[in-house]
């Protein structure tokens, strides 16, 4: 797509919490004080705004800083969740007990908090209507005032989700990611766990999800439907998948150098941007730049190469406190991203 350049040096948005803000979340819970814990996230973002624009990425993020996991924009700002006090998946459980109602902006506040720090493009992640809705579905609750289907409670969050993604551009966020890791799972020739929504219904929510009016120029909203790539891809269930969720970039693993990788990106149509997670973001060593330039100049034999940008595999810390590097690690990651990019488009950004 003509604008893609733009965003070539993209990142799913999470990034390692410093030390001083996982404290003084910690004295947070402990104390019943939020005062401080918001005044060591505004430092934090800030700090993290700052350390972007150093390793010229294109686009910045809050880093997740002010959310406990990537699902909480919605999960903190939408009434009628609860939490179950169990976990899945390394995630903290919650079911819908009501239909949900959003009680203010989800990431409005903060994208404008982004826009005052740089002139850098700002991006937002948001989890996806249909990721919440297989997660969050209860089906016991249906007697007692919960959703009547995890369809149902998909549709009511897709409605919530698109108008925050219209309130975010009108924002000035130029670049929106929603993030469902159980899509890719739904295009396996033998899917597995994938929560309560058929893959008819998880395609129904999301779309519902996106805007459907032309977008700004400049402002581009991608989909992530998941981190890593299934054994094997049915080709036929990925190219629905693309086809009926109208998404402007699909973020795709890309890290493993797996055919099935190479499967998912030659499903993906034409007129659509794609974002490669070429950096593994799960271990600390980074990988030969020649190796990654294998893997990018086999991808660019399926689909053209303007039309692609670089990223991590996924985020750096999807739940807060649960890094899945050290903070310097992360920071060699996004300068391997850097450079690749250079590799790939030299100094167009």
């Amino acid at each position: 797509m003509a604008d893609t350049f733009n965003y070539r040096i993209d990142h799913h948005g999470s990034l390692v919490r410093p030390a001083a803000l996982t404290a003084a979340r910690e004295r947070a819970a402990r104390d019943g004080d939020t005062g401080p814990l918001r005044a060591a996230e505004l430092a934090a973002v800030e700090e993290a705004v700052a350390f972007q624009r150093k390793l010229r990425s294109t686009v910045v993020t809050d880093g997740d800083f002010p959310r406990e996991d990537f699902r909480s924009a919605v999960l903190d700002n939408v009434s009628g969740f609860r939490r179950t006090g169990r976990e899945t998946g390394g995630l903290a459980g919650w079911v819908a007990e009501s239909p949900p109602k959003a009680d203010g902006p989800l990431l409005a506040d903060w994208a404008t908090r982004l826009g005052e720090l740089t002139q850098i493009a700002p991006k937002a992640s948001l989890p996806s209507p249909a990721h919440l809705a297989a997660t969050c579905f209860d089906p016991a609750l249906t007697g007692s005032g919960g959703p009547a289907s995890a369809r149902e409670l998909g549709e009511a969050l897709a409605e919530i989700v698109r108008a925050e993604i219209e309130l975010l551009i009108s924002r000035g966020v130029r670049l929106v990611q929603l993030n469902n890791p159980l899509l890719l799972g739904h295009t396996a020739r033998e899917p597995g766990a994938v929560g309560a929504l058929t893959f008819e219904d998880a395609l129904a929510v999301e779309a519902l999800a996106l805007p459907r009016s032309e977008r700004p120029e400049g402002v581009r909203i991608a989909v992530c439907p998941g981190w890593a790539a299934p054994a094997e891809v049915d080709r036929a269930r990925a190219e629905r998948l693309y086809a009926q969720i109208p998404a402007d970039r699909w973020v795709l693993p890309y890290d493993q150098g797996t055919g099935a990788e190479l499967d998912l990106l030659r499903a993906v149509p034409e007129d659509r941007d794609v974002c490669l997670g070429a950096v593994d973001a799960t271990v600390p060593e980074t990988e030969e730049i020649d190796a990654v330039m294998v893997r990018i100049d086999a991808a660019a034999e399926v689909k053209d190469l303007e039309d692609m940008a670089l990223a991590p595999s996924r985020g750096f810390e999807d739940v807060a406190g649960r890094p899945l590097l050290s903070a310097e690690e992360q920071r060699r990651k996004l300068i391997q991203v850097e450079t690749l990019a250079r590799y790939c488009w030299g100094n167009e950004f």
